[in-house]
């Protein structure tokens, strides 16, 4: 029963943020673009969010806007679909050798941030390539495989290291993989949820998922920002190869925030980030409350049709 449920859980999550990627792209794209720009201010080519989608607009490409949009999907799907059945069994786990029946919130924490480092290492070649063909320039995106195999395979895993950090260190991970993300969300719920209701309405999840969402980026966009930078296609990848290297490495993203913008460059894009990530969480948690229990039924009935027809074949 517990790996249905596991499985119901993860399966839920997945086509959630299936639905919620393709719904959002538009904004992802221009969102990811803003935020790879580093340059002085009166040398930056997208002064607002807003240019980037007058650029397409004006040069007949609005279509460019869902570039990577295959590689992001399966990247989303994967990864909550990981995250999701990660939580779900760490958490299951962690009550049965405890004998707890609730689970406290520290250790709620531990568990998110084992999915959440879990989900990072498996899913990270698709991340960077996503985010590599997001800010190629319009129309000139490549496919996966001839984005991932562009560099040494190492390449592929820019970007993991903060990655990482943002999904097992408590004391910062509030906002890239979902962790306090989830950990908000599920408190929040029990507080909500009245009487025998075995689910909350949709406009109450989506309310507190944005509320979880947008404190949790808040606080790690930093870090979210050099992340994107690190993952970014090069625009000029045969120009000043000598510093390729340097422009990779965190401390040559903050160096290069530091020198050009300042202060204020590390939350350069943030607005942006908000609104793509609240509007994405709370899509992704609404829509994996509604579905969750659909899922369980089929998956429970699968089962009990499979245990059937091996009863059936014991039997003959």
């Amino acid at each position: 029963m517990g790996d249905s449920e596991s499985l119901s859980e993860a399966t839920s999550g997945a086509i959630g943020s299936l639905l919620s990627t393709t719904i959002l792209y538009p904004l992802d794209t221009c969102k990811t673009k803003y935020q790879a720009e580093v340059r002085a201010h009166g040398q930056r080519r997208y002064r607002h969010l807003s240019d980037v989608l007058w650029e397409t607009i004006s040069n007949g490409q609005f279509l460019s806007l869902y570039q990577g949009l295959g590689t992001k999907n399966l990247q989303s799907f994967i990864s909550q679909f990981v995250y999701f059945y990660g939580y779900s069994y760490f958490k299951r786990l962690y009550l049965e050798k405890s004998g707890s029946k609730k689970i406290g919130t520290k250790a709620n924490l531990l568990v998110a941030a084992a999915a959440g480092a879990c989900t990072a290492i498996a899913t990270q070649p698709l991340d960077t390539a996503s985010s590599r063909m997001q800010t190629s320039a319009f129309g000139k995106s490549k496919g996966l495989w001839d984005t991932l195999t562009e560099g040494d395979w190492s390449n592929a895993f820019d970007g993991l290291g903060i990655s990482l950090l943002l999904t097992s260190n408590p004391a910062i991970q509030v906002g890239v993989t979902g962790f306090i993300k989830y950990t908000v969300f599920d408190q929040l719920k029990l507080k909500f949820l009245k009487g025998n209701q075995a689910s909350l309405s949709a406009f109450t999840a989506f309310l507190l998922g944005a509320l979880s969402k947008s404190i949790a980026t808040c606080l790690t966009y930093p870090a979210i920002r050099c992340k994107v930078m690190i993952q970014a296609a090069d625009d000029a990848e045969k120009k000043k190869k000598a510093k390729r290297k340097a422009s990779k490495t965190l401390s040559g993203v903050v160096f290069a925030i530091w020198r050009k913008e300042g202060v204020t460059g590390f939350f350069k894009g943030l607005h942006a980030q908000i609104l793509k990530t609240v509007l994405s969480s709370a899509l992704l948690l609404m829509i994996k409350e509604k579905i969750a229990a659909t899922t369980w039924v089929v998956l429970l009935a699968i089962r009990r049709s499979l245990l059937a027809q091996n009863g059936r074949l014991k039997s003959a």
